[in-house]
């Protein structure tokens, strides 16, 4: 794809706040993520049920898609990476349908889960999980100036590759 595509793209794309109606469109992306191993740990049996439980966020979280005319194509869930004294740090988690991956959307879903964080008084945020060998993520994580701080060795199981580590990636907002 070219660099004007992707820019055309993502000036058709916008993102909103994720409303219950949207699940029928966001729980195919999740088990198409879910199902190819090679970016969460999530297990790929879970009912629909089950998984927007775990990917919808309640307060103080925040989830969103991301929509390029009536289509769902890719969605993100935000809020403190953990409770009490450490919800002064954001996380973040990401997903893109596979036909719509090389547009932007996954840096406009940063951009947005970034800028959300800042406008809520976050200090930083941190990925506590970045597959090492899932490289699209790992570059442009980078190129939204987070720095991988730490890996964990052999914590992934993934299909193909076998065990592989896993980044835990951080910037200051």
């Amino acid at each position: 794809m070219t660099a004007s595509r992707a820019s055309q793209d993502r000036a058709a794309l916008r993102i909103r706040d994720y409303v219950d109606a949207d699940w029928p469109s966001v729980s195919p992306i999740f088990q198409e993520v879910v199902v190819a191993g090679e970016t969460y740990a999530y297990d790929p049996e879970w009912s629909s049920e089950r998984a927007r439980d775990v990917w919808v966020e309640g307060p103080p979280g925040h989830t969103v898609v991301a929509v390029a005319g009536s289509r769902v194509v890719g969605t993100a869930k935000m809020g403190p990476n953990r409770p009490g004294r450490g919800s002064h740090v954001a996380t973040a988690s990401f997903m893109v349908a596979a036909e719509a991956r090389g547009r932007g959307i996954g840096r406009a879903l940063g951009e947005y889960a970034i800028a959300w964080a800042r406008g809520q008084g976050y200090a930083a945020m941190q990925f506590n999980a970045v597959v090492e060998t899932n490289v699209a993520a790992v570059w442009l994580w980078r190129a939204l100036g987070f720095e991988i701080i730490g890996t964990v060795p052999e914590a992934f199981d993934h299909p193909i590759l076998g065990r592989v580590g896993l980044h835990v990636m951080h910037r200051y907002l």
